[in-house]
């Protein structure tokens, strides 16, 4: 006859095993609506973007030494709709604008400028024209933006309530060359 602890144990591990299973489906019935709203291939439009930049001799925006560094933020205008990332296992979804730009020794840079976190489908519709960007950047070496060619795009992150993150990127980048630019 068994013992109670070996019954337990039996128990136990054919519920652990179920509850794999069913995170396993969860993990992948949800990636599969998401494939069918074709949230891979969501279009965004990322225009009207202006450079503005500041000369700063604080190290906090780049500078070392006391020598003056170039300091950029932006202005844009966004228009996306990110409804098809929601479902029943969709927690939030963190979106984030990018740039991409190379410097003097054609070393790729990719910087943050904007991000934001959505909780409801409700929200998912973002609409804004002259939005500030919320970080600026400088470049890590000692090189102007001028004459830069910079492509903009739209990331995205879903966090679900089971499974794994899911990255993804909208169709629609945006690419704009920094002539003379707005010195603020």
């Amino acid at each position: 006859m068994f013992s109670f602890v070996q019954r337990f144990q039996n128990v136990s591990n054919h519920a652990f095993s179920l509850g794999i299973v069913i995170v396993v489906f969860i993990m992948a019935s949800s990636y599969y609506q998401l494939i069918n709203n074709s949230a891979f291939s969501l279009p965004s439009d990322i225009d009207n973007v202006k450079t503005l930049i500041n000369v700063r001799t604080s190290r906090y925006f780049g500078s070392q030494r006391g020598k003056p560094k170039e300091n950029m933020k932006i202005k844009f205008d966004l228009n996306t709709d990110l409804t098809p990332l929601f479902n029943w296992n969709t927690k939030q979804v963190f979106v984030y604008l990018t740039a991409e730009y190379n410097s003097s020794d054609k070393i790729a840079s990719e910087v943050t400028f904007w991000d934001k976190i959505i909780k409801s489908k409700d929200n998912a519709v973002i609409e804004v024209n002259d939005l500030r960007s919320k970080y600026s950047i400088w470049d890590i070496e000692d090189t102007k933006f001028d004459n830069k060619d910079v492509v903009f795009k739209l990331h995205w992150n879903i966090q679900p309530w089971v499974g794994l993150l899911t990255y993804g990127e909208t169709v629609g980048n945006q690419t704009v060359t920094i002539e003379n630019p707005e010195k603020v």
